[in-house]
Protein backbone atom coordinates (compact mmCIF):
# COMPACT_ATOMS: atom_id res chain seq x y z
CA UNK A 1 0.00 0.00 0.00
CA UNK A 2 1.40 3.44 -0.73
CA UNK A 3 4.20 1.83 -2.71
CA UNK A 4 5.47 0.94 0.69
CA UNK A 5 6.70 4.58 0.80
CA UNK A 6 6.25 4.57 4.26
CA UNK A 7 7.55 1.43 5.59
CA UNK A 8 10.71 1.56 7.83
CA UNK A 9 10.27 5.55 6.89
CA UNK A 10 10.09 8.36 10.05
CA UNK A 11 7.04 10.75 9.53
CA UNK A 12 7.26 13.64 11.73
CA UNK A 13 3.19 14.32 12.68
CA UNK A 14 2.20 17.72 14.49
CA UNK A 15 -1.12 17.20 15.14
CA UNK A 16 -1.09 13.61 16.70
CA UNK A 17 -2.62 14.13 19.72
CA UNK A 18 -6.19 15.24 17.73
CA UNK A 19 -8.78 13.31 15.74
CA UNK A 20 -7.41 13.12 12.45
CA UNK A 21 -3.81 12.93 14.04
CA UNK A 22 -4.70 9.80 15.77
CA UNK A 23 -6.17 8.05 13.02
CA UNK A 24 -3.21 9.06 10.64
CA UNK A 25 -0.67 8.00 13.09
CA UNK A 26 -2.16 4.70 13.73
CA UNK A 27 -2.16 3.97 9.84
CA UNK A 28 1.08 5.26 9.01
CA UNK A 29 2.13 2.33 12.51
CA UNK A 30 0.32 0.15 10.96
CA UNK A 31 2.47 0.30 7.57
CA UNK A 32 5.50 0.49 9.64
CA UNK A 33 6.75 4.14 9.67
CA UNK A 34 7.98 5.21 13.16
CA UNK A 35 5.80 8.34 13.81
CA UNK A 36 7.69 10.54 15.49
CA UNK A 37 4.64 13.51 16.52
CA UNK A 38 4.30 17.01 17.81
CA UNK A 39 1.09 17.96 20.06
CA UNK A 40 0.09 19.66 22.76
CA UNK A 41 -1.91 17.11 25.24
CA UNK A 42 -5.29 16.04 23.95
CA UNK A 43 -7.84 18.98 24.26
CA UNK A 44 -10.91 16.64 24.67
CA UNK A 45 -11.74 13.87 27.64
CA UNK A 46 -12.34 11.18 26.06
CA UNK A 47 -9.87 11.87 23.53
CA UNK A 48 -9.66 8.84 20.37
CA UNK A 49 -5.50 9.26 20.99
CA UNK A 50 -6.61 8.00 24.60
CA UNK A 51 -9.05 5.72 23.88
CA UNK A 52 -6.61 3.86 21.27
CA UNK A 53 -3.85 3.93 23.73
CA UNK A 54 -1.85 5.20 20.56
CA UNK A 55 0.99 6.63 22.86
CA UNK A 56 2.59 3.28 23.51
CA UNK A 57 3.01 3.09 19.53
CA UNK A 58 4.97 5.98 18.74
CA UNK A 59 7.11 8.76 19.91
CA UNK A 60 5.96 12.33 20.53
CA UNK A 61 6.84 15.57 21.98
CA UNK A 62 3.74 17.24 24.14
CA UNK A 63 5.07 20.85 22.82
CA UNK A 64 2.99 24.11 21.57
CA UNK A 65 3.02 24.96 17.89
CA UNK A 66 3.87 29.01 18.42
CA UNK A 67 7.26 27.74 19.92
CA UNK A 68 9.27 28.23 17.41
CA UNK A 69 12.24 26.82 18.88
CA UNK A 70 10.46 23.68 20.18
CA UNK A 71 8.77 23.17 16.68
CA UNK A 72 12.31 23.00 15.01
CA UNK A 73 14.03 21.25 17.65
CA UNK A 74 11.61 18.29 17.73
CA UNK A 75 11.63 18.08 13.92
CA UNK A 76 15.42 18.63 13.19
CA UNK A 77 16.04 16.02 15.89
CA UNK A 78 13.48 13.54 14.21
CA UNK A 79 15.18 13.61 10.94
CA UNK A 80 12.00 12.98 9.13
CA UNK A 81 11.57 11.00 5.95
CA UNK A 82 8.23 12.80 5.84
CA UNK A 83 6.03 15.55 7.83
CA UNK A 84 2.66 15.95 7.99
CA UNK A 85 1.79 19.34 9.32
CA UNK A 86 -2.16 18.91 10.55
CA UNK A 87 -1.56 20.63 14.24
CA UNK A 88 -3.78 23.56 14.56
CA UNK A 89 -7.22 25.91 16.16
CA UNK A 90 -9.83 23.31 14.17
CA UNK A 91 -13.21 25.12 15.21
CA UNK A 92 -14.36 28.01 14.03
CA UNK A 93 -17.02 29.03 16.78
CA UNK A 94 -13.83 29.25 18.66
CA UNK A 95 -11.90 31.01 16.63
CA UNK A 96 -14.28 34.27 17.38
CA UNK A 97 -13.83 34.03 20.89
CA UNK A 98 -9.80 33.34 20.38
CA UNK A 99 -9.03 35.30 17.15
CA UNK A 100 -5.50 36.01 18.38
CA UNK A 101 -4.50 32.67 19.29
CA UNK A 102 -5.97 31.12 16.57
CA UNK A 103 -3.59 33.20 14.22
CA UNK A 104 -0.81 32.81 16.78
CA UNK A 105 -1.41 28.65 16.23
CA UNK A 106 -2.48 28.56 12.50
CA UNK A 107 -0.60 31.13 10.77
CA UNK A 108 2.62 31.28 12.82
CA UNK A 109 2.72 27.79 13.90
CA UNK A 110 2.60 27.27 10.17
CA UNK A 111 5.47 29.11 9.18
CA UNK A 112 7.28 27.56 12.43
CA UNK A 113 7.06 24.52 10.79
CA UNK A 114 7.95 25.92 7.31
CA UNK A 115 11.16 27.60 8.87
CA UNK A 116 11.92 24.46 10.23
CA UNK A 117 11.62 23.01 7.11
CA UNK A 118 14.04 25.30 5.90
CA UNK A 119 16.72 23.76 8.29
CA UNK A 120 16.50 20.46 7.56
CA UNK A 121 19.08 19.16 5.26
CA UNK A 122 17.85 15.93 3.80
CA UNK A 123 15.04 15.01 1.04
CA UNK A 124 11.43 14.89 2.61
CA UNK A 125 8.37 15.18 1.24
CA UNK A 126 6.23 17.36 3.65
CA UNK A 127 2.26 18.10 2.98
CA UNK A 128 0.69 20.53 5.19
CA UNK A 129 -2.80 21.03 5.81
CA UNK A 130 -5.38 23.33 5.44
CA UNK A 131 -8.87 23.38 4.92
CA UNK A 132 -11.81 23.57 2.20
CA UNK A 133 -13.03 26.63 4.23
CA UNK A 134 -9.80 28.84 3.15
CA UNK A 135 -11.73 29.48 -0.25
CA UNK A 136 -13.34 33.20 -0.02
CA UNK A 137 -16.82 31.14 0.11
CA UNK A 138 -19.82 33.92 -1.42
CA UNK A 139 -22.09 30.62 -1.13
CA UNK A 140 -23.70 29.90 -4.60
CA UNK A 141 -23.79 26.89 -6.25
CA UNK A 142 -20.11 26.78 -7.39
CA UNK A 143 -17.69 23.96 -6.59
CA UNK A 144 -14.31 25.37 -5.57
CA UNK A 145 -11.23 24.50 -7.10
CA UNK A 146 -7.14 25.34 -6.54
CA UNK A 147 -7.28 28.24 -8.59
CA UNK A 148 -10.01 30.28 -6.53
CA UNK A 149 -9.46 33.26 -4.61
CA UNK A 150 -8.45 32.68 -0.76
CA UNK A 151 -10.79 33.97 1.78
CA UNK A 152 -12.71 33.40 4.80
CA UNK A 153 -15.26 35.62 7.00
CA UNK A 154 -14.30 34.30 10.17
CA UNK A 155 -10.45 34.15 12.18
CA UNK A 156 -10.33 30.39 11.64
CA UNK A 157 -11.39 30.11 7.65
CA UNK A 158 -9.35 33.57 7.35
CA UNK A 159 -6.25 32.43 8.89
CA UNK A 160 -6.33 28.97 7.12
CA UNK A 161 -6.63 31.34 3.68
CA UNK A 162 -3.17 32.99 4.94
CA UNK A 163 -1.49 29.84 6.01
CA UNK A 164 -2.37 28.98 2.17
CA UNK A 165 -0.60 32.29 1.32
CA UNK A 166 2.59 31.76 3.46
CA UNK A 167 3.15 28.20 2.33
CA UNK A 168 2.81 29.25 -1.47
CA UNK A 169 4.98 32.17 -0.93
CA UNK A 170 8.16 30.13 1.39
CA UNK A 171 7.65 27.40 -1.40
CA UNK A 172 8.83 29.73 -4.19
CA UNK A 173 11.03 31.52 -2.14
CA UNK A 174 13.12 29.21 -0.31
CA UNK A 175 12.51 25.69 -1.77
CA UNK A 176 13.03 25.78 -4.92
CA UNK A 177 16.35 24.27 -5.07
CA UNK A 178 15.94 22.65 -1.86
CA UNK A 179 15.59 18.77 -0.53
CA UNK A 180 12.23 19.33 0.63
CA UNK A 181 9.38 19.41 -1.16
CA UNK A 182 6.23 20.96 0.00
CA UNK A 183 2.48 20.49 -0.95
CA UNK A 184 -0.66 21.85 0.59
CA UNK A 185 -3.82 19.75 1.25
CA UNK A 186 -7.50 21.08 1.50
CA UNK A 187 -10.05 19.01 3.24
CA UNK A 188 -13.05 19.40 5.73
CA UNK A 189 -15.98 18.38 7.37
CA UNK A 190 -14.78 14.81 7.82
CA UNK A 191 -16.98 12.74 10.18
CA UNK A 192 -15.38 9.39 11.89
CA UNK A 193 -15.12 7.51 14.99
CA UNK A 194 -13.28 9.33 17.69
CA UNK A 195 -13.85 12.96 17.26
CA UNK A 196 -14.87 14.68 20.53
CA UNK A 197 -15.04 18.28 19.94
CA UNK A 198 -17.16 20.67 20.81
CA UNK A 199 -19.93 22.16 18.21
CA UNK A 200 -18.73 19.41 15.47
CA UNK A 201 -21.73 18.02 14.33
CA UNK A 202 -20.87 13.92 14.90
CA UNK A 203 -20.10 14.27 18.58
CA UNK A 204 -22.46 16.74 19.31
CA UNK A 205 -25.77 13.77 17.86
CA UNK A 206 -23.36 10.89 19.88
CA UNK A 207 -23.69 12.99 23.34
CA UNK A 208 -27.38 13.89 22.69
CA UNK A 209 -28.26 10.32 21.80
CA UNK A 210 -26.59 8.76 24.71
CA UNK A 211 -28.44 11.47 27.03
CA UNK A 212 -31.47 10.60 25.06
CA UNK A 213 -31.70 13.94 24.39
CA UNK A 214 -33.27 15.34 21.00
CA UNK A 215 -29.86 16.55 18.80
CA UNK A 216 -30.31 20.41 18.71
CA UNK A 217 -29.00 21.57 15.07
CA UNK A 218 -27.95 25.60 14.94
CA UNK A 219 -28.06 25.26 11.28
CA UNK A 220 -30.07 22.17 9.72
CA UNK A 221 -30.02 23.62 6.21
CA UNK A 222 -26.53 23.94 6.04
CA UNK A 223 -24.61 22.15 3.06
CA UNK A 224 -21.49 20.21 3.21
CA UNK A 225 -19.09 17.84 1.44
CA UNK A 226 -19.07 15.22 3.97
CA UNK A 227 -16.69 12.81 4.19
CA UNK A 228 -14.80 9.78 6.29
CA UNK A 229 -11.93 11.43 7.89
CA UNK A 230 -9.91 8.11 6.16
CA UNK A 231 -10.63 9.86 2.51
CA UNK A 232 -8.10 12.93 3.02
CA UNK A 233 -5.75 10.81 4.76
CA UNK A 234 -5.40 8.84 2.12
CA UNK A 235 -4.98 11.72 0.05
CA UNK A 236 -2.45 12.97 1.98
CA UNK A 237 -0.42 10.33 2.43
CA UNK A 238 -0.48 9.14 -1.44
CA UNK A 239 0.35 12.79 -2.53
CA UNK A 240 3.52 12.61 -0.18
CA UNK A 241 4.45 9.45 -0.67
CA UNK A 242 4.53 10.73 -4.87
CA UNK A 243 6.46 14.01 -3.59
CA UNK A 244 8.89 10.92 -2.08
CA UNK A 245 9.07 9.02 -5.19
CA UNK A 246 9.46 10.61 -8.69
CA UNK A 247 8.46 6.72 -10.08
CA UNK A 248 5.11 7.03 -8.35
CA UNK A 249 4.07 10.48 -9.96
CA UNK A 250 2.71 10.89 -13.69
CA UNK A 251 5.37 12.02 -15.95
CA UNK A 252 5.87 15.82 -15.98
CA UNK A 253 3.30 16.45 -12.77
CA UNK A 254 3.66 19.06 -10.36
CA UNK A 255 2.87 18.10 -6.77
CA UNK A 256 4.49 21.08 -5.23
CA UNK A 257 1.11 22.77 -4.62
CA UNK A 258 -1.92 22.76 -3.34
CA UNK A 259 -4.75 20.16 -3.86
CA UNK A 260 -8.60 19.83 -2.33
CA UNK A 261 -9.49 16.09 -1.35
CA UNK A 262 -13.35 15.91 -1.36
CA UNK A 263 -16.07 13.21 -2.27
CA UNK A 264 -17.97 13.09 -4.82
CA UNK A 265 -21.44 15.43 -5.48
CA UNK A 266 -23.89 12.99 -3.95
CA UNK A 267 -21.92 13.30 -0.62
CA UNK A 268 -22.87 17.34 -0.43
CA UNK A 269 -25.72 17.04 2.22
CA UNK A 270 -27.36 19.53 4.59
CA UNK A 271 -26.67 18.73 8.03
CA UNK A 272 -30.03 17.97 8.37
CA UNK A 273 -29.86 15.26 6.10
CA UNK A 274 -26.92 13.96 7.84
CA UNK A 275 -28.58 13.59 10.95
CA UNK A 276 -31.85 12.00 9.73
CA UNK A 277 -28.70 9.29 8.64
CA UNK A 278 -27.31 9.21 11.80
CA UNK A 279 -30.59 8.22 13.22
CA UNK A 280 -31.09 5.71 11.04
CA UNK A 281 -28.50 3.44 13.01
CA UNK A 282 -28.75 5.52 16.36
CA UNK A 283 -32.95 6.04 16.60
CA UNK A 284 -33.54 8.84 18.11
CA UNK A 285 -34.70 12.49 17.03
CA UNK A 286 -33.39 16.31 16.61
CA UNK A 287 -34.88 19.71 16.84
CA UNK A 288 -34.42 22.95 14.93
CA UNK A 289 -32.36 25.51 17.13
CA UNK A 290 -31.26 28.11 14.63
CA UNK A 291 -30.42 31.25 15.85
CA UNK A 292 -30.45 34.87 13.80
CA UNK A 293 -28.17 36.06 16.16
CA UNK A 294 -25.54 33.48 16.19
CA UNK A 295 -22.27 34.14 14.57
CA UNK A 296 -21.85 34.04 11.12
CA UNK A 297 -21.16 30.00 9.97
CA UNK A 298 -20.91 29.09 5.92
CA UNK A 299 -24.58 27.49 4.66
CA UNK A 300 -22.82 26.16 1.47
CA UNK A 301 -19.17 24.74 0.71
CA UNK A 302 -18.30 22.54 -2.60
CA UNK A 303 -15.37 21.70 -3.46
CA UNK A 304 -13.57 20.38 -6.61
CA UNK A 305 -11.39 17.39 -7.11
CA UNK A 306 -10.70 17.45 -10.06
CA UNK A 307 -6.81 18.07 -9.93
CA UNK A 308 -6.24 15.13 -6.86
CA UNK A 309 -7.90 12.96 -9.96
CA UNK A 310 -5.78 14.57 -12.65
CA UNK A 311 -2.17 14.40 -11.51
CA UNK A 312 -3.28 11.86 -8.78
CA UNK A 313 -5.48 9.26 -9.85
CA UNK A 314 -7.30 9.95 -6.22
CA UNK A 315 -10.80 9.43 -5.61
CA UNK A 316 -13.59 9.14 -2.71
CA UNK A 317 -13.85 5.34 -1.49
CA UNK A 318 -16.73 5.37 0.95
CA UNK A 319 -20.05 6.88 -0.24
CA UNK A 320 -22.19 9.44 1.97
CA UNK A 321 -24.13 6.47 3.81
CA UNK A 322 -20.50 3.86 4.26
CA UNK A 323 -19.21 7.36 5.89
CA UNK A 324 -21.68 7.90 8.28
CA UNK A 325 -22.29 4.07 8.89
CA UNK A 326 -18.54 3.41 9.66
CA UNK A 327 -18.63 6.59 11.98
CA UNK A 328 -21.53 5.21 14.21
CA UNK A 329 -20.49 1.85 14.30
CA UNK A 330 -17.25 2.84 15.67
CA UNK A 331 -19.04 5.04 18.57
CA UNK A 332 -22.09 2.50 19.21
CA UNK A 333 -18.86 -0.45 19.40
CA UNK A 334 -16.45 1.77 21.42
CA UNK A 335 -18.55 3.14 24.87
CA UNK A 336 -19.35 0.12 25.53
CA UNK A 337 -16.30 -0.60 27.65
CA UNK A 338 -13.92 -1.73 25.24
CA UNK A 339 -9.97 -1.40 26.52
CA UNK A 340 -7.66 0.41 24.23
CA UNK A 341 -5.93 -2.63 23.04
CA UNK A 342 -9.86 -3.15 21.31
CA UNK A 343 -10.62 0.11 20.27
CA UNK A 344 -7.05 -0.03 18.38
CA UNK A 345 -8.19 -3.26 16.62
CA UNK A 346 -11.99 -2.00 15.53
CA UNK A 347 -9.95 1.68 14.48
CA UNK A 348 -8.01 -0.77 12.50
CA UNK A 349 -10.31 -3.34 10.93
CA UNK A 350 -12.17 0.27 10.09
CA UNK A 351 -8.70 1.07 8.30
CA UNK A 352 -8.47 -2.27 6.51
CA UNK A 353 -11.83 -2.20 5.40
CA UNK A 354 -11.18 1.24 3.76
CA UNK A 355 -8.15 -0.21 2.06
CA UNK A 356 -10.26 -3.15 0.43
CA UNK A 357 -13.06 -1.23 -0.76
CA UNK A 358 -10.11 1.43 -2.05
CA UNK A 359 -7.86 -1.86 -3.90
CA UNK A 360 -11.65 -3.50 -5.32
CA UNK A 361 -11.91 0.01 -6.95
CA UNK A 362 -8.19 -0.49 -7.93
CA UNK A 363 -7.12 2.62 -6.32
CA UNK A 364 -3.47 3.44 -7.46
CA UNK A 365 -2.61 3.96 -3.82
CA UNK A 366 -3.10 0.53 -2.64
CA UNK A 367 -0.40 -1.25 -4.91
Amino acid sequence: MFGDAFKGKTVWLSGVTGFKGTWLAEWLVSLGAKVHGFALAPSTNPSVFGQTGLSSRITWDEADLRDAAAVRRSLLQAKPDFVLHLAAQPLVRLSYAEPVDTYATNVMGTIHVLEALRALDRPCAAVLVTTDKCYENRERDHRYGEEDHLGGHDPYSSSKAACEIAIASWRRSFFQNHPVKIASARAGNVIGGGDWALDRIMPDCVRSLGRSEAIALRHPGATRPWQHVLEPLSGYLWLAACLANPRLRPPGAELCAAFNFGPGPEANRTVAELVTEVLQTWPGSWVDKSDPKAVHEAKLLQLDTAKAKALLDWSPVWLFSDAVRETMAWYRANPAGLDAGQVHAFTLQQIKSYGERAAAGRAPWTA
